[in-house]
Formats: C-alpha cells, structure tokens, sequence
C-alpha cells in the first residue's frame, strides 16, 4: 500500500504538558473531547495536532528520550481498517523503511505502529477508532 500524501495527526512532545496545553489554548485552539489525562488534541483543517510529554511519546515509539533517536515530534498517518496499517507497513519495509516498533494493538484502543524515514524522523500509522480524518 502506497500511503497518500496527507497528514493525519502532528503530536508535538512536550517538556511541560499544562503548560503548553494553555499555551495552545490561548492562541485559539479548541481541545477536544478526545484529550484525556497526559495527551491533549486540537482539531484543526484537515488535520489534528497532538501534544503527549516528551518521555512518553518516545516510550510509545520504541526510541530512546535522548540523542537522534527522538526528534521531539512524530507524523501520523491515519487509515480505516487495522489490514491497511499492515499494509502499509508491508509497503514501508518493501521500500527499505526502517520499522521501530511493529503494528500493534494499542493502550489507547487503536491500532498502530512506527516507522522512520530517512533522516530519522518518525512516523505512525494507524487505525483510530476514535476519529478520522479524510
């Protein structure tokens, strides 16, 4: 599966998670009812951003808090169906992508994994039961 050139979510890792919440939230951006406790999102046109502590967005990812292992921000791609994660994972590897952190059930109820590219920056896809973005 060729992924189609789009941006589903851009989660930004974070120092201070409240405070940069507020930050956002003062410059306009609405959080929505999918924020829950240490992740914060904000619907934009097409588009979401997220923000997720530093320490934990690189614990989800498989790659070390320091160094150029983590570059302090992720791309994510959303799909419809778990099949189309895997195949894009398929699609990834085939093109000699270097996979972090399998396809995988995920904590937060999707479906998900992490792949780099080639200067090292990550990206997810994944299948959100919660929203979508065409």
């Amino acid at each position: 599966m060729v992924l189609s050139p789009r941006i589903s979510l851009i989660t930004l890792g974070v120092f201070d998670f409240k405070k940069s919440v507020a930050f956002y939230q003062q410059l306009g951006f609405v959080l929505s009812k999918h924020s829950s406790g240490d992740v914060a999102f904000f619907e934009l046109k097409g588009t979401w951003l997220g923000l997720y502590p530093k320490d934990k967005l690189a614990e989800d990812a498989h790659v070390s808090f320091a160094g150029k292992g983590y570059q302090s921000i992720s791309l994510a791609h959303n799909v419809k169906t778990k099949a189309e994660v895997d195949a894009a994972f398929q699609h990834v590897k085939k093109i000699g992508g270097k996979i972090l952190k399998e396809p995988k059930d995920a904590f937060w109820g999707g479906y998900s994994g992490y792949f780099e590219d080639p200067d090292g920056y990550l990206w997810e896809v994944a299948w959100n039961p919660h929203f979508w973005v065409e």
